[in-house]
């Protein structure tokens, strides 16, 4: 059977039979791609802790009927291991890799998607910026990346350019007065500015905003997100939101 090389994201593990694991890999190359570790749950497993969710790795497969094996395993970057130690970064990567792969469909190439969640991870890894911040910069610009890019400086029915008022979930976005629909929500202004900014990774206007604008985006995105996907990200009811201060210096 034919044998590839690639870089890939580890998304997800469960496990099989005793010794084993069933690894999701987001690829660069290949998209996303199921396979078997075999062994790996053994104590002298050659993969050791390389397979685990968030963790970078060059891996070497062979391609199977219903699933490929995993035969070598190289780590890139170990985000795992770093974000692992404060809960809210761990709460936030979770959700940021169920996503991914609820958005990226098996065996087709997905470089953008893949780009995005390696730079998501790095950030959460480095405490660059608030853990929270970083999972809404990351789940718009992966809707968006999927074809369902929101809009915050226009109306997303009439393209009238804003500042507006309401927000629709089903329009995409924000929307004037003529476009408003019952059920339309109503943020702050200062809210679509934020939210603006997470789309468009502006941190220096993200870093600077306020706890309760950060709240109101939050619950905006969460229901974006989940509005286009039609059904709920269950880690998204994990996160936590508990403010971390970013060390001095790192600001990017």
């Amino acid at each position: 059977m034919p044998t590839y090389n690639d870089v890939a994201i580890v998304l997800r593990t469960h496990k099989l039979g005793e010794h084993d694991r069933i690894v999701t890999l987001l690829t660069r190359g290949r998209g996303k791609v199921r396979a078997v570790a075999k062994g790996i749950r053994r104590t002298k497993s050659k993969f050791g802790s390389r397979l685990e969710p968030a963790m970078i790795v060059q891996v070497q497969c062979y391609e199977g009927r219903n699933l490929d094996t995993v035969t070598q395993a190289e780590l890139v970057a170990a985000y795992g291991h770093h974000i692992a130690q404060d809960y809210g970064a761990y709460t936030a990567a979770a959700a940021m890799l169920e996503t991914a792969e609820r958005l990226c469909e098996d065996g087709e190439q997905q470089i953008q998607q893949f780009n995005l969640l390696t730079g998501g991870l790095a950030a959460l890894a480095s405490s660059a910026h608030e853990s929270g911040l970083v999972l809404d910069s990351y789940l718009l610009r992966a809707v968006a990346i999927a074809g369902w890019a929101p809009t915050f400086d226009r109306c997303a029915g009439c393209g009238d350019p804003g500042p507006h008022r309401a927000f629709n979930l089903a329009s995409g976005g924000a929307v004037c007065s003529s476009c408003r629909t019952p059920g339309s929500g109503a943020p702050r202004p200062d809210t679509f500015l934020l939210l603006g900014a997470l789309l468009a990774a502006d941190w220096d206007v993200a870093d600077a905003s306020a706890p309760e604008v950060r709240n109101e985006a939050t619950g905006l995105v969460a229901a974006y997100v989940q509005w286009h996907l039609e059904r709920g990200v269950r880690s998204l009811r994990l996160v936590d939101r508990t403010p971390t201060v970013v060390p001095e210096g790192v600001r990017q």
